[in-house]
């Protein structure tokens, strides 16, 4: 009895000093990671550690978000003339021969300009220091002398007005109608092209409105057949529609621009002429640039 009891104690004693469960208690320090670092301390290499296997973490990731791609732009002009109907083609084509012919006008008008001033300084500094008229007109040199041609003209009037049925007509008034009318004729040939300028300038926008109501028509067709207004099925066409307002506006704003400056320029090119005429005029009527 006594040995049974014995017995009993040491196996109580047994029991009491049995190890404890890591899992069962939850203040029980962890057991060291033969992966991780005995300090706590990063890798040699200076990679981050998967703090599930203690390994170092694998980056391709991150360097995939990293990099960049470039998508093609399914919205511009490019595209715009291949997916266009021959509507949009055909509007399209109408604005550039509009604005290129609008700048060949600008262009050749500026250089024709260029060359009246030039003639007309030469026509100042030069013409009036002849002894007589015909000295003065070979001191007028260049090709196509708008000045030279009035003089010219201003003389062969005046000589050859009697013995015709214009002899009743007075040589103040012959004259006078003689010189007025080569004056008129360049002004018209100043005033050429500028019409053109001056539609290009009104119309274009129109023509590029246009091309956006064909562009909104198509995005409506688009949302009617998709059953839904989606970004889709309507970027393109309104895509489409905002590119024909804005080459509508690029052709229209330089072409009213050159107008106006063309037409001051002009302004004071005829003054010039009309200058030079009325001296002329006076210097046909006294006769005395005459031998």
């Amino acid at each position: 009895m006594a040995g049974d009891t014995i017995q009993l104690a040491q196996n109580a004693d047994v029991a009491g000093t049995a190890p404890v469960d890591a899992a069962a208690d939850p203040m029980a320090a962890p057991p060291a990671d033969a992966g991780m670092p005995a300090d706590g301390a990063m890798p040699m290499d200076g990679a981050p550690l998967d703090l599930g296997t203690g390994a170092p973490a694998d980056l391709g990731g991150a360097e995939d978000l990293g990099s960049t791609t470039t998508a093609e732009n399914p919205y511009g002009l490019a595209a715009l003339w291949a997916q266009g109907d021959f509507v949009a083609k055909g509007t399209l084509i109408i604005l550039v021969l509009m604005s290129l012919y609008s700048w060949f006008i600008i262009l050749t008008k500026l250089w024709e300009q260029a060359q009246l001033l030039k003639q007309a300084k030469q026509a100042s500094k030069d013409f009036w220091t002849g002894s007589n008229l015909q000295e003065s007109i070979n001191k007028l040199t260049g090709k196509g002398n708008a000045f030279r041609a009035i003089a010219e003209s201003g003389i062969k009037a005046s000589e050859h007005h009697e013995g015709r049925l214009t002899d009743k007509v007075p040589l103040t008034e012959w004259l006078s109608g003689n010189i007025q009318r080569n004056v008129d004729r360049m002004n018209n040939d100043l005033q050429r092209g500028l019409s053109f300028l001056a539609s290009v300038g009104s119309t274009a926008p129109f023509v590029g409105l246009f091309g956006t109501v064909w562009g909104i028509y198509h995005a409506l067709i688009a949302i009617g057949v998709a059953g839904q207004a989606s970004i889709d099925k309507v970027a393109g066409p309104v895509g489409e529609a905002l590119i024909m307002t804005a080459i509508g506006l690029a052709v229209a704003v330089p072409a009213v621009l050159g107008y106006n400056w063309l037409l001051r320029r002009n302004k004071a090119i005829l003054d010039q002429i009309r200058y030079f005429s009325n001296d002329l005029y006076a210097t046909l009527v006294s006769g005395s640039g005459r031998k």
